[in-house]
């Protein structure tokens, strides 16, 4: 079950990845001048998914017991 969590918590990583990256692009399309505001706000907002990703590979391997 373990495999398959971490699997789907991946995928739900990649897609909120992808969608902010789609956000921010979309957004600097718009506002060639806002671009400095973007990057930031997006980059955090990357940092974030990341973190929430490695919590959930590494509290869910340590909490693993076979």
């Amino acid at each position: 079950m373990l495999p398959f969590a971490l699997g789907l918590s991946a995928l739900g990583c990649g897609i909120g990845l992808g969608l902010i990256g789609y956000g921010a692009m979309q957004g600097m399309a718009r506002q060639p001048e806002a671009i400095g505001k973007l990057q930031t706000a997006m980059l955090i907002a990357l940092a974030f998914v990341e973190l929430v990703f490695l919590l959930t590979v590494f509290v869910g391997a340590g909490a693993f017991k076979p």
